[in-house]
C-alpha cells in the first residue's frame, strides 16, 4: 500500500507540491526545489572544478532565465508542463526578467518569481504562472498591458486584467462588515475568472510577506481586507493551506499582542508535539497496512499530520472563553483510504473507515463522547468523515488531544472542494446549489486552460521527445543543437549583446564545433545547480548563526561584552 500523504486541492484538481535559485538578483522569498530534484541533481556526477566558469554579462543573464524556468516547469509537475506551457513560460520570463531586474534592486523580480512558485505549488497552469509574473512587472510600471497582449497574448492580458478588477474590488465596499465582504466574495466568485482569483490570492500572500515595509494604518487596513475577503475566498477555491497562511499574517498585524501570546504557546510545545505527529502517524500507517481486513478492502492508504494554526488557535480560545490546554485539536491525523473495486465493494468505504476505527481504539486510549460518525449520519451539506479523539499524554507529560479524521478518497476529495463544493459552502457560499453551480464554473475554466495549453498530435515539439525543455526551448529550430544565432537572439531579448553570445559559446562548446549540444548545456546547467547549493549552504549557515546571536542577546550576554569592550575603550 502506498505512503505518499495527499494534499488539499485547488481548483484545477491537482494537489498541492512546494525560484530557489539566485542567479542574479536577491530574492526576498527562498524558493526550492522538491526534495526529489535535489536529489537527483546532487547524483550527477560533474563537481564543480570540472565545469567551466560561470560568464558574466549576457552569459549570467541567460543563467538566470534557466535557473527560474527550470525551477517553476519542475514544480509544475509532467502534467502540466507541455511544450505549449513550457513556451509560454519562456517567452514571459524572457520579457519579465530584463525589465524587473533593476526595479526596486532586484526586489521586484525576486517577488514576481515567489508568486510564480506560489502559483506552480497550487499546480495552476501556465498561463496563470506567467500572469503573476507578468502582475508583478505591471504594478512596478516594467511592462505595459500592450506589451503583453502583443508580445505573450490575448488570453493572458485577460486573466491579468480580471486580477485587477478583483485587486480593486474591495473600493467597492463602504464599510467592510461580514455582510458585505460575503456579498464581495459572491460577487468575485460568479463573475470573475476562477483562474484569476487564484493568482490574486498569490499576490496577496506575497503582499502580505512583505507587509512590514507599511505604515501600521495601512498595514491594518490590508490586513482586514485579507481577513475578510481573501482568506475565506482561498478556503472556498479549495486552496486551503493558502487560506492558513493568510490567517496566521492577517492575524499577526491586526491583533500583535494576541498573535504573540497564541504564537509563544504553541510555539513552547511545536518540537514536541510535532515529534508526536511523526511518530503516531508511522505507527498508525505501519498498524493499518498490517491488518488483514483492511488490506482485503482497501487498495491505499496515506495519513496527512498537522499542527494548528495561529488563527485557528485563537478562535478556540476566544469561543466560550477557553484555556489554553482546553483547546482539543491542536494535533490532527488525517487518515484517507481509497477502497478496492468489484464484487460487492459498494459498501467497502465505509466499513473500510469503520475498520480504520476498531485498530485505532485497539492501539490507543479513547477520549468517550468525542466521536463523532459523520459517515453513518453525514452532516446537511453532505460532508462525510469519522472524528475520533485520543489521549497522547504521558505520564509526567501533559499533551492536548489529538483528532484523528477517517475518510475515503471520495470523501476527502468532497471535504476539500469536490462536487458538492464544501469548501465553497464554508468559504461563505451558504446556499449549496449555487456553490455547486460555482464549483462547475471552476472547473470548466481549469479544462478550458488545459485544453488550450495541451500539445497537439504531431506538433514538432512533443514534450515526451524533449528531455531537456530548457535546451528545446533555445533550441528553437529543432535540429539538437543551439547555434551561435539561437543564442544571439535570446541575449538580445534579454538586453544583451553579440559579444556576450560569443564569449558564452566559447565557453560552453567543448569540442569546439560552433555550437552547443544537449550534453553541453547540461554541463551548463549542472554548475548553476552547484552554485545554488552553495548559495543555499550559506544561507543555512546564516540563519544559524542569526538564530544563535538572537539567543545570546535575549540571555544579555552580548549586552555584557559590549559594557566590557566600551570600559575597556574608555580606560584605554
Amino acid at each position: 500500500m502506498a505512503t505518499a500523504t495527499a494534499a488539499p486541492v485547488p481548483a484545477g484538481g491537482h494537489p498541492y507540491r512546494r525560484a530557489r535559485t539566485r542567479c542574479g538578483p536577491p530574492r526576498l522569498h527562498r524558493l526550492r526545489f522538491p526534495a526529489a530534484a535535489a536529489a537527483a541533481s546532487s547524483s550527477l556526477p560533474a563537481p564543480s572544478s570540472m565545469l567551466p566558469p560561470l560568464p558574466d554579462g549576457g552569459g549570467r543573464l541567460v543563467a538566470e532565465l534557466v535557473c527560474a524556468f527550470n525551477e517553476l516547469t519542475e514544480r509544475m509537475g509532467e502534467d502540466l508542463a507541455t511544450s505549449s506551457s513550457s513556451s509560454l513560460l519562456f517567452r514571459v520570463l524572457k520579457l519579465a526578467l530584463p525589465a524587473l531586474r533593476d526595479v526596486e534592486g532586484g526586489r521586484a523580480l525576486a517577488r514576481a518569481l515567489a508568486v510564480a512558485a506560489t502559483l506552480a505549488d497550487l499546480q495552476m497552469d501556465a498561463e496563470v504562472i506567467s500572469a503573476g509574473i507578468l502582475r508583478e512587472a505591471l504594478d512596478a510600471g516594467a511592462v505595459r498591458m500592450r506589451d503583453v497582449k502583443t508580445q505573450i497574448g490575448i488570453s493572458t492580458a485577460h486573466l491579468l486584467h480580471d486580477s485587477l478588477r478583483i485587486k480593486h474590488a474591495p473600493s467597492k465596499l463602504d464599510v467592510l462588515d461580514d455582510e458585505g465582504a460575503s456579498t464581495l466574495r459572491r460577487f468575485i466568485l460568479s463573475y470573475y475568472d476562477i483562474r484569476a482569483v487564484i493568482l490574486e490570492l498569490g499576490m496577496k500572500l506575497d503582499m502580505m510577506r512583505h507587509l512590514d515595509y507599511l505604515p501600521k494604518y495601512l498595514q491594518q487596513i490590508k490586513s482586514l481586507e485579507v481577513m475578510k475577503i481573501y482568506a475565506p475566498l482561498a478556503h472556498a477555491v479549495g486552496a486551503g493551506n493558502l487560506s492558513l497562511e493568510l490567517e496566521d499574517l492577517s492575524f499577526r498585524y491586526l491583533f500583535p499582542h494576541s498573535y504573540d501570546h497564541v504564537d509563544q504557546w504553541l510555539r513552547s510545545q511545536e518540537g514536541d508535539c510535532k515529534a508526536i505527529i511523526n511518530l503516531y502517524k508511522e505507527q498508525l500507517l505501519q498498524a493499518l497496512q498490517a491488518d488483514n481486513e483492511l488490506r482485503r478492502i482497501a487498495q491505499d492508504i496515506s495519513i496527512q499530520g498537522r499542527y494548528k494554526s495561529r488563527f485557528s488557535t485563537m478562535k478556540k480560545l476566544v469561543k466560550d472563553g477557553r484555556k489554553p490546554e482546553e483547546v482539543k485539536d491542536i494535533l490532527g491525523l488525517r487518515v484517507i483510504l481509497e477502497p478496492r473495486c468489484g464484487g460487492n465493494s459498494s459498501d467497502w468505504g465505509p466499513r473500510a473507515c469503520h475498520r480504520t476505527h476498531e485498530i485505532i481504539q485497539a492501539m490507543w486510549k479513547e477520549i468517550p463522547g468525542r466521536t463523532k460518525d459523520y459517515i453513518t449520519h453525514p452532516k446537511r451539506n453532505g460532508y462525510q468523515s469519522l472524528h475520533v479523539a485520543i489521549d497522547v499524554s504521558e505520564p509526567g507529560k501533559v499533551r492536548p488531544l489529538m483528532e484523528v479524521q477517517i475518510r475515503t478518497k471520495e470523501m476527502h476529495r468532497f471535504a476539500v472542494g469536490g462536487e458538492a463544493s464544501h469548501s465553497l459552502y464554508k468559504g461563505g457560499l451558504t446556499d449549496p446549489g449555487e456553490a455547486k453551480r460555482l464549483k462547475t464554473i471552476m472547473l470548466a475554466a481549469a479544462e478550458l486552460a488545459a485544453l488550450r495549453l495541451r500539445d497537439l498530435p504531431g506538433s514538432d515539439h512533443v514534450v515526451g521527445n524533449c528531455k531537456n525543455p530548457a535546451f528545446c526551448q533555445l533550441d528553437k529550430n529543432g535540429d539538437g543543437r543551439i547555434s551561435i544565432e539561437e543564442l544571439t537572439e535570446v541575449m538580445e531579448d534579454l538586453g544583451a549583446g553579440g559579444e556576450d553570445a560569443t564569449e558564452l559559446m566559447h565557453l560552453l562548446d567543448a569540442n569546439s564545433d560552433g555550437s552547443l549540444s544537449s550534453d553541453e548545456f547540461e554541463s551548463f546547467q549542472r554548475q548553476i545547480e552547484v552554485m545554488r547549493n552553495l548559495e543555499d549552504d550559506d544561507n543555512h549557515y546564516r540563519k544559524i548563526l542569526k538564530e544563535k546571536l538572537h539567543t545570546i542577546d535575549s540571555a544579555g550576554l552580548i549586552h555584557v561584552y559590549r559594557k566590557e569592550l566600551s570600559d575597556k575603550l574608555l580606560v584605554g
